[in-house]
């Protein structure tokens, strides 16, 4: 192979957003290696200020089509955190019902149409359909469509939620509702483990690359950890200070992307499916931990690529403990409730939940009016930016004698293991006026 070769992925499919990935080798040696976020900023924070808290679960919920129950659920704890709202038993369970929901949509969507198709060697999950495969993808998209009935039914549509509302719920599932629920997710548990069984079989194409790092989750005592949970690391163990998250996301700039990156003890740290399992394993479903001794996977895994292998496990975790859930509140009964009431104050609320992406951070000021005046979100793929990039500078010397397709498409695996946000984390925009 010439010492001169250059990789350069214009807009990386099977991800959200807009990202590149630039290398460059000279004399055998890298010039240039870039992980590069080219989305246009959103401002989202900005779309806040002057808003009366009501709104503020709403317009959030735009920020993303795929973690729009999450970004809900950010934004009603940071509000209520505020205002000093205490939610109801019913509600904190319902609450933990829609973003197993969520995790299950966006894992599946993930596993069976971005990444099994590197694992099978295609483009895209189109050439599966109609191959030996084919009955792989309709396990897949029943399992997606069982998970987006279970977030029309417990916040009022797929994306978007309606029924999220300050306080409460605006309206709640029936008996019958949960127990038709209940009674699918038991009956495609067994498609979840026959799917389970087939990505090990293609598990070889998973490339064995390790590099050691810090991970950053929720975590509790009480739960695998995704709606509630102190902020948790590999390095410097647990944050129950909420209000100073700055201190472990240390945001900053980098001039090749309009998404900020984040640090904590190391240059970088990771968030997301596999940050939850290396630090909260133990609180698995045993039916989640029988499916990763399948992939041997145990913590701590310092391999990025087994994030979609975790997300798996915590598909079935999902499952397992959204039965759990349904049975703890069809055993108290199911009921009509009214939102707690408000009661206005000039004050701050932070509110922290695991998405399928990682940890997600809202942050509010409120007036004595009930209005924002500032708002910060810290979204997890931003906080991933900084470890993809090092994760690159670690992997392309180590293949480097590889071809230029071969080297393209494991750097192209490795952002998409990350499953990344991208345009949900530009924040940052440098403009030089002359």
């Amino acid at each position: 192979m010439s010492k001169d070769f250059s990789v350069h992925v214009e807009h990386l499919t099977r991800v959200e957003g807009h990202g590149n990935i630039v290398l460059d080798v000279k004399n055998g040696k890298i010039d240039q290696l870039q992980w590069q976020v080219v989305e246009a900023p959103r401002f989202f924070e900005a779309m806040l200020r002057g808003q009366h808290y009501n709104e503020l679960r709403p317009i959030t919920s735009r920020i993303c089509g795929i973690c729009s129950i999450g970004h809900s659920l950010a934004s009603l704890k940071a509000t209520e955190d505020a205002l000093g709202i205490q939610i109801s038993e019913q509600t904190a369970l319902l609450r933990r019902l829609a973003i197993h929901a969520e995790n299950m949509q966006s894992h599946i969507l993930h596993i069976g149409y971005l990444v099994a198709p590197d694992l099978l060697g295609v483009g895209s999950v189109f050439p599966l359909i109609g191959s030996k495969h084919t009955n792989t993808v309709l396990k897949i998209v029943k399992l997606h469509r069982l998970a987006n009935e279970m977030s029309d039914l417990i916040c009022g549509r797929t994306i978007h939620p309606i029924r999220l509302i300050v306080g409460g719920f605006s309206m709640v599932p029936t008996k019958k509702q949960l127990v038709s629920l209940k009674n699918k997710l038991q009956e495609e548990m067994t498609i979840t483990q026959e799917l389970a069984t087939t990505i090990q079989s293609v598990a070889g194409a998973i490339p064995n690359f390790t590099r050691e790092t810090e991970y950053i989750a929720l975590s509790t005592d009480d739960e695998y950890a995704l709606y509630d949970g102190v902020i948790t690391s590999t390095d410097t163990g647990k944050h129950p200070e909420k209000k100073e998250y700055h201190r472990i996301t240390n945001e900053f700039l980098v001039p090749h992307s309009t998404a900020k990156h984040t640090k904590h003890a190391r240059e970088s740290y990771m968030v997301g499916a596999l940050a939850r399992f290396n630090i909260n394993s133990k609180q698995l479903h045993p039916s989640a931990l029988d499916v990763a001794k399948l992939f041997g996977l145990k913590p701590i895994n310092y391999n990025p690529y087994m994030n979609t292998i975790a997300q798996l496990v915590e598909f079935i975790h999902s499952m397992e403990d959204s039965i759990h859930l349904i049975d703890a509140l069809l055993d108290k009964g199911i009921k009509e409730e009214k939102p707690v009431k408000a009661k206005i104050r000039a004050s701050r609320g932070v509110g922290l939940v695991e998405v399928p992406r990682g940890l997600l951070i809202h942050d509010y000021t409120l007036n004595s009016k009930g209005y924002c005046t500032k708002a910060n979100c810290i979204i997890p793929t931003n906080q991933n930016h900084a470890n993809i990039q090092l994760d690159m500078e670690k992997l392309v010397p180590e293949i480097i004698d590889k071809s230029p397709k071969e080297i393209e498409l494991m750097l192209e695996m490795l952002v998409r293991a990350y499953d990344p946000c991208i345009s949900c984390s530009t924040h940052y925009l440098d403009v030089t006026f002359k």
